[in-house]
C-alpha cells in the first residue's frame, strides 16, 4: 500500500500519521507519537465512517482510536513501545508487587495497591499500570486522578481493559 494515498475519505497516510501521533502526544505526553507510531505503522479505517479505527505494527494492534472522544485505549504491545522506549509518558501508574499478578490476570487495581501514580492522570485517562520494578502489568482506565489513588485507600483506582497475562 503505498504511503501517499489512501482509498478512503481522501486522507492521505502521512496527514492520517500525523494525526494519530498529535493525538498521541496531547494524551499521553510530548514526544509519545513517535515513539509509539513509527512511519512503517498500519492505519486502519472504519469501512461505516472512514476513521480511523487501528493502528497496527507488523501485525500487532498497537491502539484503538475511540469513535467517542478521539483518544486511544492502548493495547499491551502499545504499552510495551512506550515503556521501552523509555518516554517520559504522564499515563503511568504502578502497585505493589504482591499484587502484580492479580492485576496481569486482568484484575482492578484498587488505591490501596497503588505506591505511585503520575500527578497528570486524571479520571477517565488511558493508563499503563506497572509493578515495582516498571513491568508492565495491564492497560485501562483510571477511575481516580493519579493524586487520589495515591491518597485513597479504599476504591477501584485503575479499571483494568487488559492484563498482560490474559488469554486471548
Amino acid at each position: 500500500m503505498s504511503n501517499k494515498n489512501l482509498p478512503f475519505a481522501g486522507i492521505h497516510l502521512d496527514d492520517a500519521l500525523r494525526r494519530i501521533r498529535s493525538v498521541a502526544d496531547y494524551q499521553f505526553g510530548k514526544g509519545v507519537g513517535i515513539a509509539l507510531f513509527p512511519e512503517n505503522v498500519k492505519i486502519v479505517f472504519s469501512r461505516k465512517t472512514g476513521r480511523i479505527r487501528y493502528v497496527y505494527l507488523e501485525a500487532k494492534r498497537l491502539g484503538t482510536m475511540r469513535p467517542t472522544d478521539g483518544f486511544f485505549s492502548l493495547s499491551i504491545e502499545g504499552a510495551k513501545r512506550i515503556v521501552q522506549n523509555r518516554i517520559p509518558a504522564k499515563c503511568f501508574v504502578a502497585v505493589r508487587s504482591d499484587v502484580a499478578k492479580f492485576i496481569a490476570e486482568g484484575g482492578d487495581a484498587f488505591a490501596a495497591h497503588v505506591v505511585r501514580a503520575d500527578d497528570e492522570v486524571r479520571a477517565k485517562d488511558e493508563v499503563i499500570v506497572l509493578d515495582e520494578e516498571n513491568n508492565i502489568l495491564a492497560v485501562g482506565r483510571a477511575v481516580l486522578s493519579g493524586m487520589e489513588m495515591q491518597a485513597f485507600k479504599r476504591g477501584v483506582a485503575v479499571k483494568v481493559r487488559r492484563g498482560c497475562l490474559e488469554e486471548g
